[in-house]
């Protein structure tokens, strides 16, 4: 081992590696808008609420929203007849 070898720190390979992913995979995820799995709970929630309720797919709207560090997932249904949940 040399003396130059001491005053040398490289930072490991796969630490690098899984930070650089970090960084990729969190600005993929802010640029697609939201996640992967509103389409599907979209369907699933109007899928509930047909069992009980006559409604429009378009009626139902689901949103994700971002406030101080929390998300919060708005589910909004407009009922047929003012008929309530």
């Amino acid at each position: 081992m040399g003396l130059l070898a001491l005053f040398r720190r490289t930072p490991p390979t796969a630490n690098v590696a899984k930070e650089r992913l970090r960084i990729i995979v969190a600005q993929e995820r802010s640029a697609r808008g939201g996640p992967d799995y509103l389409p599907l709970l979209r369907r699933e929630l109007l899928e509930v609420i047909k069992k009980y309720v006559n409604v429009d797919p378009e009626a139902v709207q689901v949103n994700l929203e971002r406030e101080d560090g929390h998300e919060v997932l708005e589910l909004s249904v407009a009922l047929p007849g003012g008929k309530r949940l």
